[in-house]
């Protein structure tokens, strides 16, 4: 940090360049600010001559960012959002609530989490849960966030992630398509965009019955696949990490007698740059439990598919 005060004329130049920046005008930066537009203006220009560079061009009463003040104003910006951040949180403590910032799939907020949100929320009520939505793959690094779900081939080295379950699929429709036995029809085939080749030729029969020619229905959002199961448009490839509540509720009802495992795993993974918080590992547990209880009470409704033996 001395070194940061050497390169800067004063600690009120960064906010005085940041309202600039934003409102692309010194006179606009002057009223947010409450200070005259030739304070601005004197203020910006001791600052590019202390940087030896010029951070506006200022032509016809506007101010647009050079190339090194472009540069600038992205490093600003990162700061000043991580130190609101802090403060935010640090404010949050101070009335007895801390922010929880969970990296999970679209699909597993909304098919998993959302109907146990208000249990979870009575769990922890000290909790302010934030979401780190991902439509596509559970892939990449766990950063800035307090946990982080998570997908590894079983053979790849540990990530000090705590098991979720395997990775266990099933075909899935609702109890109205599934009770539309017209053997001329086809089955509609939900698929998620990304996934290789054509699950459905990986199951000789399913259980509706029908022996027509397939039809295909494509989403690149899972969320959405599960929800044109669950409004009885075909039979989507199920995951138990998400699809688990709507077996349960029988909102969806097995396709197929045989589940299918692969050799990934599902973890929830603690953030690399920085420790996980007491309440972060509490909310993962009390997921787990809830998992585990409910992959359980499947294995109750539908011994036929051995899904606790296949999952854990």
């Amino acid at each position: 940090m001395p070194e940061l005060r050497r390169m800067l004329p004063s600690s009120n130049a960064l906010f005085v360049f940041d309202a600039a920046a934003r409102n692309g005008s010194f006179t606009a930066a002057a009223a947010e600010l409450n200070v005259t537009q030739p304070a601005v203006s004197r203020m910006l220009g001791q600052f590019e001559e202390h940087l030896g560079v010029r951070l506006f061009d200022r032509k016809a009463g506007r101010a647009m960012l050079t190339e090194e003040g472009e540069l600038l104003y992205r490093r600003v910006l990162e700061g000043f959002r991580s130190i609101e951040t802090g403060l935010t949180e640090i404010e949050r403590r101070r009335k007895g609530t801390e922010t929880v910032t969970l990296s999970v799939s679209s699909a597993f907020t909304t098919h998993w989490l959302m109907p146990r949100i208000d249990k979870l929320q009575r769990q922890f009520p000290q909790a302010d849960l934030r979401f780190q939505l991902i439509s596509g793959a559970l892939r990449g690094p766990v950063e800035n966030v307090d946990l982080g779900m998570r997908f590894r081939d079983r053979e790849e080295p540990s990530s000090g992630g705590t098991l979720v379950m395997r990775e266990v699929m099933l075909p899935m429709c609702s109890p109205g398509y599934l009770g539309e036995t017209d053997p001329t029809e086809g089955n509609t085939i939900i698929r998620l965009a990304e996934t290789p080749g054509d699950w459905a030729a990986d199951y000789s029969s399913l259980l509706t019955g029908r022996r027509g020619a397939a039809k295909a229905l494509s989403f690149t959002d899972y969320a959405v696949v599960m929800q044109a199961a669950l409004l009885g448009q075909g039979i989507a490839l199920g995951w138990l990490t998400v699809a688990s509540h709507w077996l349960l509720t029988g909102a969806l009802v097995p396709a197929s007698d045989r589940l299918t495992t692969t050799r990934r795993i599902c973890e929830f993974l603690p953030p690399r740059n920085r420790p996980m918080r007491p309440i972060a590992a509490e909310i993962r547990d009390w997921i787990l439990a809830q998992m585990q209880s409910e992959i359980a009470a499947i294995d109750r409704l539908y011994p036929q598919l051995g899904a606790m033996a296949a999952c854990y």
